[in-house]
């Protein structure tokens, strides 16, 4: 029976505490949302952190280090550390996690885009927290840089930690990027591709633009496993989409707060139990941690620096 790995990003750096109020913030929150997904036969899980009294994206590896340490002690999920920070982080504050703790897998954005998601400041009137606004509303004018030369010493630092990079792909030319960094060197096949769709400034999510990246993925990369998410309303149709591929899925808070139409998730596992259910649905299974080890080839959870 196929396999599916079933990936939940637990609290990203977009939405913000007003926008819901089951978003893990705190280190025990974000604990406690991972270890229910691995209940509910999520595979990974895909890590950010918060500052645990305003809700404000950080990069701290005490937080990164008390999390992963903590789950590692509790079940065999797998961790995706972020490179992607969040809005204004430096390259450096970015790729901490990898060098300090050396995850299995990390997320590596393949390229630059305008990444906006200021229009979301106009959907609300009242915050919970002053810095909420500003945070939005500075996407208009911001870019979220992975200039050539950071993606080469990025992919540099996944070498030395021996962390296999989760490549997230916002829009066609990232794919390009990745067959260059492997061109000369600097990945090795097979690569894992995040088809991340829906962010305002990368590709829209549909059926024919998802067809359209993998084809051209296999036209100039040949070798890859992939999966998909996208943001709001289209998570849950493009996942299923990716699964009808043979690819594998992500959900979770940070890309859709929502379960259906109206409805608030009410934790990361609801979604990862309904995406399963889905998968099964299509004769699909949700990979386990072991079967994902083997699928993408990871170093395995004791040689991890935490």
């Amino acid at each position: 029976m196929a396999k599916a790995i079933i990936t939940a990003a637990i609290t990203g750096a977009v939405n913000t505490p007003t926008m819901s109020p089951y978003l893990p913030i705190t280190p025990k929150q974000i604990i406690d949302e991972i270890l229910a997904v691995h209940s509910a036969g999520g595979t990974v899980c895909h890590v950010h952190v918060r500052d645990p009294k305003t809700g404000h994206p950080v990069t701290d590896l005490d937080m990164f280090r008390e999390i992963a340490s903590t789950v590692k002690k509790r079940c065999d999920i797998i961790l995706c550390l972020t490179t992607g920070g969040g809005a204004g982080m430096t390259s450096e504050e970015r790729v901490k996690p990898i060098i300090a703790l050396k995850p299995e897998l990390g997320s590596l954005n393949a390229g630059s885009l305008n990444y906006g998601f200021f229009p979301i400041k106009e959907k609300f009137k009242d915050w919970k927290f002053e810095w909420e606004p500003a945070f939005l509303g500075m996407t208009e004018d911001f870019i979220f840089t992975n200039t050539f030369k950071g993606l080469r010493q990025y992919s540099e630092f996944f070498v030395k930690s021996d962390t296999k990079p989760e490549l997230e792909v916002y829009d066609a030319g990232m794919i390009n990027n990745i067959a260059y960094l492997i061109s000369r060197g600097y990945l090795q096949k097979p690569v894992y591709i995040q088809f991340v769709m829906g962010v305002l400034g990368g590709i829209t999510p549909s059926p024919q633009n998802l067809l359209f990246m993998i084809d051209y993925a296999k036209r100039l990369i040949g070798d890859f496993q992939f999966s998909v998410c996208a943001t709001g309303r289209s998570q849950f149709e493009m996942c299923t989409q990716s699964l009808l591929l043979g690819g594998h899925v992500r959900v979770g808070l940070e890309d859709n707060l929502f379960l259906e139409k109206g409805v608030l998730a009410k934790s990361n596992a609801e979604q990862v139990t309904k995406i399963i259910r889905i998968a099964r649905e299509l004769g699909i299974e949700p990979a386990t941690p072991a079967d994902a080890r083997k699928i993408l080839g990871l170093k395995g959870l004791d040689k991890v620096g935490y």
